[in-house]
């Protein structure tokens, strides 16, 4: 179990230097001339063997059947037009003819119809952008009161190619509205878009056969699960590219939507992390070099070729057009600009510092560990370096370091924590609960392992007044970690519901399983084989874990983690295993809630955070805008007046100076309002303990 990786998985290209383990989430489309797309010989071996492990070796041990066909052909037309942009209604009907043979194609049969579908979705693109270009001709009339409907997924297949037509005419206007709200020109407009819609026509006469492939193994993959995945030859072979740490880049994962490149994640000590201004979320627009390069539009583009702009030598500068996360299609876009550089490990690395929280003419001094993976190296560990670095040895130091200056309190913070090495959560939970089991595992045979601290002695690192903040980011090895807190009742967990991503993979070199695997390679598969559950029980997987006190939150949990994947494996149960938790904390959390009820109403940052959250959440309510220039430019201008007046609302209440203009906001660094709100929670717990005393049984458990 020592190897064991746990982290939130999809199809996404890493551009960063290390910590590249997710693969791709659209096909990349080889440059290469147009190639007749049909299955060749190895596509029938590769389905084979993804049959037989999937069947063997998945968790659900699905059968491949009629029920899985039906299911299959529903992801694979999505993952052609997600938005329906492109296909008729008519097109998917005549579909329907596969519905019930995808399993026999994938296991034994000619996939010729896999092709032939895609084919025609390839037809129907180039329709859409022949007709899109032919849009250029003539500059739009601004002026006209008309809506674009921008998210169309729920909406029906249209019927016609004039119903189509319509709908792009809208499309096509919005991006040149998009651009003159960026004060372009009529003929620059052209330029960009024809070179946008070009392009995009030009990529779709370069895919590749494996590119189909692999998009319709993906889709059976992902029918099964949302961590299970396919990796053609060529992507495998990216794959290990990434994790050979040969180049340089921004340190972000990115997938594409919609024809936009979207932030995933922010990878910890990467350059994007060190900066912050790239948040989950932002969609790239737009890539230049240097600190004066021309801005190229990459709307459209392929993922990699996105990638290949991002990447590049060490310490010089790309800067992103970035559409920040929840903004309408056209909003204001910022420029984000960064020095490619590796995945540092000392940015990676747990670090620490103190918060004062004044109470009652005293300052309470709170200390905060800031975790942002669960990391360990092992080839020092190997190497038989007793030095080696690892999670939990250095949040066990920056606790003596902050033990030192006098702490009343601690928190432990992972938000944005993905996961890491399972046997750091272990490890970590150990430093706050004695000597017991942290987390089960149960197998696709069904066979339960039980994973306990690994220190034989038992030894505290901590022991008082303690929280861990977290958010809908904080995943799988920080979702073990917080659990266990909670269920041993050692602290107190402050946040949003995190991921709930509790399920562990695999991958496979499909290769080694045949005897001569020809020379373009079989690829590899990422299967998900077993389930992570908490001690009391209870699965991890899509409910995560709630916190016992709940704070308000920008990220949107119907639209990121686990329960929002179709796919995803339920929520269960197990046997509660043997361990011996602390007394109650229910008393003590009603307490505590009623306090930061009470202090939050006359908050001003807290207040700042609501409202800011509630226009957020209006603007992602939306799936149409406006096409009419002065109804645009007047919504625009409302809305950063009304960012501006929230700012200088929340500054007037704090006898702060008022700011003037929108640019100073821009360049403001607000408040960190979750860790301020939890340092001051735990501050009432450092209170709690002081006037209730060590013979009361709340606070011998937060001791």
């Amino acid at each position: 179990m020592k190897n064991i990786l746990t982290g939130v998985r999809g199809r996404i290209l890493i551009v960063v230097l290390a910590i590249a383990s997710l693969p791709l989430t659209a096909p990349l489309f080889a440059n290469t001339a147009t190639d007749e797309l049909a299955p060749v010989a190895r596509h029938e071996k590769i389905g084979q063997l993804v049959t037989e492990f999937i069947q063997k070796s998945h968790y659900r041990h699905a059968s491949v059947d009629d029920d899985l066909s039906s299911e299959v052909l529903d992801r694979y037309v999505e993952a052609l037009d997600s938005n329906r942009m492109y296909l008729l209604a008519s097109d998917v009907a005549a579909f329907e003819q596969y519905r019930f043979l995808l399993d026999d194609m994938v296991r034994s049969e000619p996939l010729n119809p896999v092709f032939d579908m895609f084919d025609l979705y390839r037809t129907r693109v180039r329709e859409r952008l022949t007709f899109a270009l032919s849009q250029l001709e003539s500059e739009p009339d601004f002026s006209v009161e008309e809506a674009y409907e921008f998210d169309r997924e729920d909406l029906p297949w249209a019927t016609t190619s004039e119903e189509l037509d319509e709908i792009w005419r809208k499309r096509v206007k919005n991006d040149a509205l998009s651009l003159a709200l960026a004060e372009k020109e009529w003929t620059e407009i052209q330029e960009v878009l024809e070179k946008r819609y070009s392009r995009f026509l030009k990529r779709m006469d370069q895919i590749k056969s494996d590119d189909v492939f692999e998009t319709f193994m993906n889709a059976f993959a992902h029918t099964l699960d949302p961590h299970s995945s396919y990796l053609s030859p060529r992507n495998s072979e990216e794959y290990r590219i990434q994790m050979s740490l040969s180049y340089f880049g921004i340190g972000a994962s990115l997938q594409i939507e919609d024809d936009y490149v979207m932030v995933i994640n922010i990878i910890p000590g990467g350059p994007a992390a060190i900066d912050g201004l790239l948040q989950p979320k932002d969609k790239i627009t737009a890539v230049a070099q240097g600190d004066d390069g021309e801005m190229v539009d990459v709307i459209g583009w392929r993922l990699d070729d996105v990638v290949d702009l991002i990447r590049g030598p060490e310490d010089t500068v790309v800067r992103l057009q970035v559409m920040p996360a929840g903004a309408l299609p056209g909003a204001g876009e910022k420029v984000i600009e960064l020095t490619r550089n590796q995945v540092k490990l000392e940015e990676q690395a747990a670090k620490s510092e103190v918060i004062s929280i004044p109470r009652d003419g005293r300052d309470w001094t709170i200390g905060v560990i800031e975790v942002p993976s669960f990391y360990r190296d092992y080839r020092a560990l190997s190497n038989g370096d007793k030095d080696y670095t690892s999670t939990t040895k250095d949040v066990k130091r920056l606790i003596g370091e902050l033990e030192e200056q006098g702490i009343d309190g601690l928190i432990i913070d992972l938000r944005n924590n993905g996961g890491g090495h399972l046997t750091e959560a272990t490890a970590l939970s150990g430093l706050f609960i004695d000597n017991g089991p942290v987390v089960q595992l149960r197998n696709s045979n069904g066979r339960i392992s039980r994973l306990d601290d690994p220190d034989p002695v038992p030894r505290v690192a901590y022991t008082g007044p303690m929280a861990v903040l977290v958010n809908r980011y904080s995943a799988s090895a920080s979702e073990i970690f917080a659990a266990a807190i909670q269920d041993y009742a050692r602290g107190v967990i402050i946040g949003q519901q995190t991921f709930g991503k509790g399920t562990v993979q695999n991958l496979y070199s499909l290769d080694q399983y045949v005897r001569r695997p020809d020379d373009e390679g079989l690829g590899q598969l990422t299967l998900t084989i077993g389930k992570y559950y908490r001690v009391t029980g209870e699965s991890t997987q899509h409910r995560g874990v709630d916190p016992d006190i709940a704070l308000p939150s920008h990220i949107d949990s119907s639209l990121v983690g686990e329960s929002v994947r179709d796919s995803a494996l339920p929520w269960d149960t197990i046997r509660t295993t043997e361990f011996r938790a602390g007394a109650p904390l229910e008393t003590t959390i009603d307490s505590l809630t009623v306090s930061h009820t009470a202090r939050s109403k006359n908050d001003p940052d807290f207040q700042y955070l609501v409202e800011g959250i509630r226009d957020v959440e209006d603007a992602r309510a939306r799936t149409s805008m406006s096409l009419n220039m002065d109804e645009r430019i007047a919504e625009r201008e409302e809305n950063l007046a009304k960012r501006l007046e929230r700012e200088n609302a929340r500054r007037a209440a704090l006898e702060l100076e008022p700011l003037a203009t929108i640019e100073e906001l821009e360049a403001l660094e607000g408040p960190d309002v979750h860790l301020d709100q939890a340092a001051a929670i735990v501050a009432d717990l450092a209170i709690m303990r002081e006037v209730e005393g060590s013979p009361t049984q709340s606070a011998r458990n937060l001791q």
